[in-house]
């Protein structure tokens, strides 16, 4: 699967800051003065952040796209010091990516003696960002809810996350019990690679099928991940293709069931799945 990733020149780049208002994902921030992509995960390639810069310092190139490696990609960020690296595990935090979290932990504890800066600052820092034990050295890092907060600025509507641990009931569900575990749901706007798609019952649904059925999340949606799309009215389908074989291939979906209307427009989910 090729996937769109920004790339960013240090030397161009005057650090003023607006490609991280325009990055809706939260990937971008301003470390040391400079523009800085810490998630690779949370970027869509999408080129919002292009538009508002005036140097010219933000381009896109696309590659095939690995299962993400965490433990590449902070062994490879640990050049960029220790508050690139400081941001890049918040981040992991705020977007509940925990195995990702306990990964990169764990890969800058192993090497603390090669690292030019105090992996225990690091990890202090952690901690008080969270205001709470980073969970080093126990079954599962304790992980900061994600609410409306965006610390990376842009839509907060646009941010990755997961909140299966909150039984099923979000604050903006006031009356039946939702079953939906993450966020995004789009399946042109998700990341097939995220830790909530790995080894999950795959729900794909078409758009209007929610509206349709006053208990699609007690009877379809519970127990599953779910990723929703009318390709009828989309363009650049193949997109859709590219996706679900990551799910399928990298993040090995156990299973998928696809949810539609009993219309001729909404077969293309069905075969969009079938020709991959």
């Amino acid at each position: 699967m090729k996937r769109d990733f920004i790339k960013i020149d240090r030397d161009k780049c005057n650090g003023c800051g607006l490609c991280v208002s325009g990055c809706h994902e939260g990937a971008l921030q301003l470390i040391d003065g400079k523009a800085v992509l810490i998630s690779e995960l949370m970027c869509d390639g999408l080129d919002a952040c292009i538009g508002v810069c005036s140097v010219e310092a933000i381009t896109i190139e696309q590659r095939e796209a690995e299962p993400y490696d965490e433990v590449h990609t902070i062994s490879k960020m640990v050049v960029n010091g220790k508050n690139t690296v400081i941001a890049h595990l918040k981040h992991l935090k705020d977007y509940n990516e925990k195995e990702y979290l306990r990964q990169g932990i764990e890969w800058l504890l192993a090497n603390r003696e090669k690292i030019s800066f105090s992996v225990d600052e690091v990890l202090q820092d952690l901690n008080s960002h969270t205001k709470e034990a980073c969970g080093c050295g126990t079954d599962e890092p304790k992980v900061k809810s994600q609410t409306m907060h965006h610390p990376g600025g842009g839509c907060p509507g646009s941010a990755e996350r997961s909140f299966a641990n909150n039984d099923g009931r979000n604050k903006w569900m006031v009356s039946d019990k939702s079953e939906l575990t993450h966020w995004l749901v789009q399946l042109r706007l998700i990341n097939p690679y995220s830790g909530h798609f790995i080894g999950s019952n795959l729900l794909l649904a078409v758009n209007c099928v929610a509206f349709s059925h006053g208990n699609f999340h007690s009877s379809y949606l519970k127990g599953k991940t779910l990723a929703m799309a009318y390709l009828k009215l989309d363009s650049n389908k193949e997109v859709y293709v590219d996706k679900i074989t990551a799910l399928i291939d990298d993040s090995q979906v156990d299973t998928i069931t696809v949810i539609k209307m009993e219309f001729p427009c909404c077969g293309g989910l069905q075969i969009a799945r079938m020709s991959r």
